[in-house]
């Protein structure tokens, strides 16, 4: 859906979830100013028993003249009702009847959604779908400080401070984004009560801890969002503890911070691994976070459904350690030129002429300059030299290259590289300057030279594997990708994409 598709309508009433939060109202605020300013008839509402009184949102009300109205019915069905992080009578909506409805959410779906719709549940605010649909309907969404402080607030509190932002989309928003700054300051100042200070205190006191696994979880009663990074931060600086689970029981369903300092447990991958069908996680390598939501916890667990409140406590913990125990017990670990890989169950492939993309880093900044790659898979920083390339994949995935190794398995073709839709284009930023280049554009074509082989097997397991050219981080195999070994370095040990594998190699006449 485009913001230019509801243009038909004159009549327009955006809504909120009830007890709206920074995300809720900063998304409504821009979706009310953009159709504002094309002469609609525009209103801002949320629902439910209780006003916006939060210190934090009264000022970011009251400071950018946000019109939000608290209602509890409408005197007719408007045209359009458009709702704003939300879907249409869900559990924390008031439904209000309307002749069309129009849905932008980030959350996991859970009811029918109406025609008109954008819901991206892998983005971390509504705020950043919001700003990314302005941008596709050609505003400078810079041009009203109110809005972009808005906006940028509702991005910062939603992914918790930043610390659970994974999406590259919701990090261009972050850096797009210009605001008051002065306010935001204040804002940040102005989010915890004394009472809440006394919740993180009582549920420190209330810590389970795992041995096996070095893992805490803590359950708060209901607070801001912020009070759960507060206290995983906490929390993690105990010496025997490398993963801190804390969660909190809210009107529609559980949210949930992680911190982990472990190298082979990442943040985002627990908050991932918790959330897997039941709501939505993810965020950094060392902090994460996420959200369950009542209607798919009592699907996938009727307990929930059956228990009394003060059973609740319990069965959610319940819940809880056992996702965590199954996902620590989900993965293999593999640290390249330590571990030895047994290739006796492995067959050996040659790679085939593939077409893929490079980039000299000094085609896009200037030696020794610090450039950080942002892709789907995360940022990726490199220091930019003569004899270090920028290798694009077949799906887009992007990945450093020496001139040495370059030289070897690839021979330079002088074409541009040309690559079908992706989800996210990826881009550089160069430290130094300031200045973010699309990579495309300077991507040049390779062919893969077919003669390196590899022992290669499909894996059965979720599989890390610490590589010796990254030592300090893991690549990542889900079930059905394939785990490959150089036959001409047995310390080189990798990991390769499903996808990619059968389009990259063959099975080799080579004999082991």
């Amino acid at each position: 859906m485009k913001l230019t598709d509801l243009m038909k309508y004159n009549e327009i009433v955006i809504q909120c979830h009830d007890n709206p939060d920074a995300d809720a109202i900063g998304s409504g605020f821009a979706l009310y100013r953009f159709y504002k300013q094309l002469g609609k008839r525009v209103r801002f509402i949320y629902g439910g028993r209780f006003i916006i009184n939060k210190s934090n949102l009264r000022l970011l009300v009251d400071e950018l003249d946000i019109p939000i109205e608290h209602v509890t019915e409408l005197d007719h069905e408007p045209e359009l009702l458009l709702m704003t992080d939300c879907q249409y009578d869900g559990g924390n909506v008031q439904k209000f009847a309307a002749k069309e409805v129009a849905v932008i959410d980030h959350h996991q779906v859970i009811t029918e959604l109406p025609a008109l719709s954008e819901v991206r549940s892998n983005i971390g605010s509504a705020c950043t779908i919001v700003w990314d649909m302005l941008r596709n309907a050609s505003v400078d969404v810079n041009l009203d400080d109110d809005v972009t402080t808005a906006l940028y607030y509702g991005l910062y509190t939603d992914t918790n401070n930043f610390a659970e932002i994974h999406h590259p989309l919701d990090k261009d928003a972050r850096d797009a984004l210009w605001f008051n700054k002065s306010l935001v300051a204040r804002l940040r100042n102005a989010n915890l009560s004394l009472d809440e200070l006394k919740i993180a205190g009582v549920a420190m006191l209330g810590y389970e801890y795992y041995e096996d696994h070095r893992y805490a979880i803590i359950q708060t009663d209901p607070c801001d969002p912020n009070i759960l990074g507060l206290i995983s931060d906490f929390c993690l600086s105990v010496d025997n503890i490398d993963v801190v689970l804390v969660y909190s029981v809210l009107e529609n369903g559980i949210k949930f911070s992680v911190r982990s300092c472990s190298m082979e447990a990442h943040a985002n991958e627990v908050a991932e691994f918790l959330a897997h069908g039941i709501g939505g996680g993810g965020g950094h390598l060392e902090k994460a976070g996420g959200f369950l939501q009542s209607q798919l916890l009592e699907k996938e667990y009727p307990k929930c459904k059956d228990a009394s409140k003060n059973q609740l406590k319990h069965v959610y913990t319940e819940i809880l350690r056992h996702r965590m125990d199954d996902f620590f017990q989900s993965y293999d670990v593999i640290y390249a030129g330590k571990d030895k890989v047994d290739t006796k169950t492995m067959q050996i492939y040659q790679k085939v002429p593939v077409h893929v993309g490079y980039i000299k880093t000094t085609d896009v900044g200037r030696p020794g300059d610090m450039l950080r790659i942002r892709t789907l898979e995360g940022d990726v920083e490199m220091s930019c030299r003569d004899d270090l390339y920028i290798m694009i994949g077949v799906k887009g995935e992007v990945y450093p290259m020496y001139k040495e190794k370059f030289d070897v398995s690839y021979v330079a073709e002088d074409e541009p590289f040309e690559i079908g839709d992706l989800e996210y284009t990826p881009n550089v930023h160069n430290a130094m300057t300031g200045e973010v280049i699309k990579l495309l554009p300077y991507a040049k074509t390779c062919v893969s030279t077919g003669t390196v082989c590899i022992f290669a097997k499909k894996l059965d397991r979720v599989t890390k594997v610490f590589t010796t050219w990254d030592p300090g981080n893991y690549m990542y195999a889900t079930p059905e990708d394939y785990l490959a070994v150089r036959v001409d370095d047995p310390d080189d040990v990798y990991i390769i994409d499903q996808d990619i594998f059968p389009r990259s190699y063959k099975l080799s006449n080579v004999v082991s």
